[in-house]
């Protein structure tokens, strides 16, 4: 069976991973936190960090021993049977119609602040983005681990520029004492955040194409995670002491304004320029890893199988068009309908936690040891944010009642009745 190139490494594994995780989040997150919390939201990162490390070394447990591109749902159908592996995947891929149009629609905003773009304008901006997707997909890993890793470079430069220019680097700020932060406010800040770490069951899908899998992935996995949680925080920090946020205007404008604050309209530009390519980033690293699923699931045979064909460059080209088509479709329904932004993040949300607590019961059966105890952890830390999303979970709660009825239904079906040809054929 033909399998996907081995071409990543620690470096490149690395940048992928913490570009994943920063995308859209690291320009409106830190602000909308600081908004709801005021400097206790600094506390809050550190919470989030240690609330996402067990998750992480989970994921990175796993993609060691069970490297596959199918990722967290083949791990899933390792743990818990084909029926919850099918589930996952249908959890995993039903992100599509509702994360997706939002992402690309916050991709596209970074060009608003530059210029005047029409609601068409807006359209091609999303389309093209997926154009891009495309292009790069079609070459070798290597090529998209590349891109990757300059743009987590230039995010990182981003903010040093910013902490020098600033003083922070001179001054830096201080936590807050713990007897003034306002507890009871954590908590919404924390639902808000924990979408910046919303992407390690993605970079699964990246697992068998490291060269060392066993060494490479989970360091890159967890060095991202690492990364990825620093950047963020020392976001929060800038943030914080500029007073960069407030409404939702302020919020989504934070770190271009910021920049222009400190740099002229060039830093505006750069700041737009950056983001564009961190969403872009964020965006890349979901929709490959989506054809990779695919092409796994058709490599197997439980897809039609003319998913499993790879291109010349060893690219899975043909599950990207159609991922990319499915993302093309859901962009103009978002589009045309208008769909709020926060309800679509809301929705795909709650699929990704339940796609975490399915891994994280997975790993129970899958680990021993002390990996076994840290995956039960894990379990109840997902169990505990999955129930604390409240009504926001019942979009991926429902897809998962809905695909477990008609599975049994399915599964309840008598076989159809043979002809009179097929009789006499036994």
């Amino acid at each position: 069976m033909t399998r996907l190139n081995k071409e990543l490494g620690l470096a490149y594994g690395t940048g992928i991973m913490a570009t994943s995780l920063l995308g859209t989040g690291i320009f409106v997150v830190p602000a909308v936190a600081a908004s709801i919390a005021g400097p206790g939201s600094l506390w809050a990162w550190l919470g989030l960090m240690l609330l996402v490390l067990p998750v992480a070394f989970c994921f990175a447990r796993l993609g060691q021993c069970f490297p596959h591109a199918g990722g967290a749902p083949h791990l899933i159908g390792r743990g818990l049977g084909a029926p919850m592996e099918k589930l996952a995947a249908f959890l995993f891929l039903a992100v599509l119609p509702v994360g997706l149009p939002a992402a690309l629609t916050l991709t596209a905003g970074f060009w608003h602040a530059l210029f005047d773009l029409s609601a068409g304008g807006d359209l091609l901006v999303q389309l093209g983005t997926l154009g891009l997707i495309l292009l790069l997909g079609s070459r070798k890993t290597r090529a998209s681990g590349l891109v990757q890793v300059l743009i987590a470079l230039t995010i990182v430069l981003l903010l040093l520029a910013i902490w020098w220019t600033g003083g922070l680097l001179a001054s830096p700020p201080a936590l807050p004492p713990l007897g003034e932060v306002q507890w009871s406010l954590l908590p919404a800040a924390l639902g808000v955040m924990f979408w910046c770490f919303v992407g390690l069951e993605a970079f699964t899908h990246m697992g068998e194409e490291f060269k060392n899998p066993r060494r490479d992935f989970p360091l890159a996995l967890l060095g991202g995670v690492l990364l990825a949680g620093l950047v963020y925080l020392a976001c929060a920090l800038a943030v914080l002491r500029f007073g960069v946020f407030g409404n939702e205007l302020a919020n989504t404008t934070s770190i271009p304004t910021l920049m222009a604050r400190l740099f002229g309209e060039g830093g505006r530009w750069a700041a737009a320029l950056v983001g564009y390519l961190a969403c872009f980033a964020s965006i890349n690293i979901y929709i490959q890893g989506f054809a990779r699923l695919l092409w796994s699931l058709a490599d197997e045979g439980k897809l039609p199988a003319s998913l499993a064909r790879l291109n010349r460059n060893g690219a899975p080209l043909r599950a990207l068009a159609w991922v990319i088509g499915v993302c093309a479709l859901c962009v103009l329904a978002a589009w045309l309908f208008r769909l709020p932004l926060d309800t679509l993040f809301r929705y795909a949300n709650g699929n990704f936690i339940l796609v975490y607590l399915l891994a994280m019961v997975a790993a129970v059966k899958l680990l021993t040891g002390p990996w076994r105890a840290l995956a039960a952890l894990a379990s109840l830390l997902c169990l505990g944010v999955l129930l604390s999303l409240g009504p926001e979970a019942g979009y991926a709660l429902a897809l998962a009642a809905g695909f477990v009825a008609w599975h049994a239904w399915r599964r309840r079906r008598p076989p159809p009745a043979m002809e009179d040809g097929d009789m006499a054929a036994r």
